[in-house]
């Protein structure tokens, strides 16, 4: 299959061979990185037969890599850059991969795993990317779980959680947030925080975010495709708490309205702890989405 490209980059050194974020990436262009990637494999002991983990999102890199990989006899293992934890090790033990080629941006989840993993010999990082809209800065991120004994069914679940979600957003100091329908805070028309609420056996899982900074959608828009005919219909306008309030909240405050609000609201009460592995990796692969250059 990686022939094609070289007979493709000697027929026609100029056709595109991707496009990606706007920018068109020839046949010529390609071969030379999928070279580079192999004579890089290579040099580093990677010999035919071995197994080479990809841990990337569909950026030309991924592209580079497999086809690198293909190119000096090795094997692909890609995996999805969604996996947590648990899910890397196990892929990467049950494949005896002796490399892995992955983001920058999850080199610490990485370095977890690495003294359990005795086969693995090399980690290949290549730069940041801009995956997603938003700064970590820009919103919080709250998750809960709850017991299913404790609501009613899932519409009561709803309706408790977007009241507890008003008295949190009002408790920043925004003024007049409504709720009407299942996940959404708004602030007259615009959205200013969602959740969204999953069935796990018998309890409920709910994340939610809070929009603390503005947003550029057209950011967004860089990373996700969507046809220009239901932009407008799809993409909902947004405000934040630093618009309506006039200042984006510190995290100590976060920390402390929405927990006092958690513990009033169902009767617990909640303590700092740390952060379990897979807790950890879930945490650090939110961030690095959310990651972008200023």
């Amino acid at each position: 299959m990686e022939r094609l490209i070289e007979k493709w980059a000697l027929s026609d050194p100029e056709l595109p061979a991707l496009i990606f974020a706007g920018e068109k990436i020839t046949y010529s262009q390609l071969n030379r990185e999928v070279n580079r990637v192999a004579n890089g494999l290579t040099a580093l002991g990677i010999k035919k037969g071995d197994r080479v983990a990809i841990m990337l999102p569909n950026i030309p890199e991924f592209v580079y890599s497999f086809f690198a990989i293909l190119r000096i006899g090795a094997v692909a293992v890609p995996f999805n850059t969604l996996y947590k934890g648990g899910e890397i090790l196990h892929i990467l033990e049950d494949s005896g991969s002796k490399a892995l080629i992955s983001l920058t941006n999850f080199a610490p989840m990485i370095n977890e795993l690495i003294p359990e993993l005795p086969e693995l010999e090399h980690v290949i990082l290549t730069g940041e990317r801009n995956l997603i809209f938003a700064h970590p800065e820009s919103t919080v991120f709250i998750q809960l779980i709850l017991q299913k004994n404790q609501m009613e069914d899932l519409d009561h679940a709803y309706g408790r959680i977007g009241n507890l979600m008003l008295d949190i957003v009002r408790s920043l100091g925004v003024d007049d947030p409504w709720y009407k329908h299942r996940g959404s805070i708004r602030v007259r028309g615009d959205k200013i925080a969602a959740f969204v609420i999953s069935e796990i056996e018998d309890m409920y899982l709910i994340n939610v975010i809070v929009f603390l900074t503005p947003l550029d959608i057209n950011d967004f828009l860089r990373v996700v495709w969507v046809p220009h005919e239901i932009r407008d219909k799809m993409l909902e306008p947004l405000t934040s708490v630093q618009e309506e309030a006039g200042e984006r909240p510190s995290w100590d405050r976060i920390k402390e309205c929405v927990t006092r609000r958690v513990e009033k609201e169902f009767g617990v009460e909640i303590t700092d702890g740390n952060l379990v592995r897979d807790e950890l990796f879930g945490y650090e692969k939110l961030r690095s989405l959310a990651y972008k250059d200023r």
